[in-house]
């Protein structure tokens, strides 16, 4: 695999800092059930990296002390971790938010046929990754069935009552482009989204996430071995829109990796550029306890263009409307 960061680390992108912490990002592992073209984590069948149940201690001491309203897990496919339904119900008691980034087909996984009720009985937000509402465009992105396998989920969840009012049961759908290119703009491909997958199969859901694919890992690499590279980070500064700097997720935002590390967001963590610290080198969450990170200086590289070109993008989505 083609490494990305020595051609993205000398940068010109603006200096920002923290906000007040208001949402932790829990990775709980690179294990995935799928192995995605343009997946930023390099996850698949093969990873063994999991999240102990040690580390998911200091994560929720963290989470105690810290008092932040949302808990944001992921993977790989993070239901894979043994802990992650441990990990729902510890932060359930602490009143928190709690969003599970789903890729769907997990839900047929072997040994994850009740993992759809569990979630809807804990209250748990989910995010689930569908990159397209045509089969051949999901298949050729993630793999030979899992289009199928997606809609089957999807219509488990709407039974459960997620993605319909009045249920508290948030369901909203992830799209990344097929290639490298800017995704279209989010109002008007939600309702695209609804269109189809309401008329062809009755599917429901509260939002759509439209977000930039990174020019890192999986991704990068591929782009690095298509000759394509150069021109994908030319698209994101040519798109480059200051407007967006004040949402970037990366202010109010905190990433944790399987081991417990410390990262402004998700993305340098998959590039291993830790949390700034004048006491060390990297910081495990367990040395963050009780800490005050606002102010602190967030880590840049060119690949932030990607969150602020055109719409913007993060975790939420578009930044802009």
């Amino acid at each position: 695999m083609h490494a990305t960061l020595p051609l993205i680390r000398n940068t010109k992108f603006p200096a920002i800092t923290r906000r007040k912490l208001e949402t932790l990002q829990v990775n709980l592992g690179y294990r995935c059930n799928q192995t995605c073209v343009h997946c930023h984590v390099n996850a698949g069948p093969t990873r063994t990296e999991s999240m102990t149940r040690e580390t998911l201690d200091d994560v929720l001491a963290f989470l105690r002390a810290s008092q932040v309203s949302v808990l944001d897990i992921t993977g790989g496919a993070p239901e894979l971790n043994p802990h992650f339904r441990a990990l729902v119900r510890a932060a359930r008691e602490l009143h928190v938010r709690i969003m599970d980034r789903c890729n769907l087909t997990i839900l047929e996984e072997p040994g994850h046929e009740d993992l759809a009720k569990f979630l809807a009985a804990q209250q748990v937000d989910v995010v689930a990754s569908l990159p397209c509402y045509l089969e051949d465009n999901v298949d050729r992105q993630r793999g030979k069935g899992v289009f199928d396998a997606s809609i089957r989920a999807l219509r488990a969840l709407n039974r459960l009552g997620y993605g319909h009012p009045d249920t508290g049961l948030s369901l909203a759908l992830v799209y990344n482009p097929q290639g490298p290119v800017l995704p279209p703009a989010q109002r008007q491909l939600e309702a695209d989204y609804r269109a189809q997958l309401g008329e062809r199969f009755g599917i429901v859901f509260d939002q759509l996430y439209v977000i930039t694919n990174m020019p890192i890992k999986r991704f990068g690499s591929m782009l690095i071995s298509k000759g394509q590279f150069t021109h994908y980070m030319d698209l994101l500064k040519n798109a480059y829109q200051p407007a967006n700097l004040d949402n970037v997720m990366c202010r109010t935002g905190l990433s944790i990796d399987w081991r417990g590390y410390v990262y402004d967001c998700d993305f340098n963590q998959m590039l291993g550029l830790p949390l700034v610290s004048r006491e060390r080198t990297r910081t495990h969450v367990r040395d963050l306890t009780g800490s005050n990170l606002k102010n602190n200086p967030i880590v840049v590289a060119d690949h932030c263009y990607g969150c602020t070109a055109g719409q913007g993008s993060s975790c939420g989505g578009a930044l802009a409307s």
